[in-house]
């Protein structure tokens, strides 16, 4: 048996625990993947879907911390990006709606940012091919256009959500984020802004899409689509 233990260790384990180190390493400061479970990006990212996040896209952190090495730029109004929740750390996928300095209001699920209200028109049916048929009868779609970022969002008139909030001033460092799923979405309305330290990356593309109401039959068309 100790002959067993130590051809393993010698032939298998110790030759793989510099790779798994390396691989683990460049996951956590370059690129990393979040699975999402809930609806609060429908229709943008849906229940089941797996995206690509890119570390790099704002600044450099030392692996495994959030600690900046660098920093090239930060999140513009419209990003999707990966955050941790205020308070108790949960990883979110959430959409940049405020930038430090901006004032943010909501006004029956219409967006005002500085007292101007976003622009909105119809949304392609395209856009919620993938949707539940159930879910989309009962949902209002349009799309916003948050300082030039166009992307879609929904409401679902027949739950109750804060519809109404605000104005509220983002301080210096932080963000106000928000779900596509507007009516059905746990974010800065709920736990306040969050601090630009918090921010894991951005959210760029669906790398693959299961159905979670079919045992995760893959919705193929998902699969390396961009995010909007």
């Amino acid at each position: 048996m100790k002959k067993f233990l130590r051809i393993l260790w010698k032939d298998w384990i110790r030759p793989l625990i510099l790779p798994f180190v390396l691989i683990s390493a460049a996951k956590s400061a370059f690129a990393d993947f979040e699975y999402v479970p809930s609806g609060s990006m429908n229709p943008t990212i849906l229940e089941g879907d797996l995206v690509i996040v890119n570390k790099l896209a704002y600044d450099l952190k030392v692996p495994f911390t959030t600690v900046h090495v660098a920093q090239w730029k930060n999140p513009a109004a419209g990003d999707i990006i990966v955050c941790f929740e205020p308070g108790d750390g949960t990883r979110l996928v959430k959409r940049v709606v405020g930038l430090p300095g901006d004032t943010v209001e909501l006004r029956n699920d219409r967006l005002f940012v500085n007292g101007t209200q976003m622009p909105y028109s119809p949304l392609s049916a395209n856009a919620v091919r993938d949707m539940a048929a159930s879910l989309r009868a009962s949902a209002i779609f349009a799309s916003e256009s948050l300082q030039g970022h166009a992307h879609a969002v929904m409401a679902l008139p027949a739950i109750y959500a804060l519809r109404t909030f605000g104005p509220f001033h983002v301080p210096a460092g932080h963000y106000f984020v928000m779900g596509d799923n507007r009516d059905n979405s746990k974010d800065s309305r709920y736990f306040g802004f969050v601090p630009r330290g918090q921010i894991v990356g951005e959210a760029e593309a669906v790398l693959a899409s299961g159905d979670q109401a079919h045992y995760f039959r893959p919705r193929f068309d998902r699969f390396f689509s961009k995010l909007q």
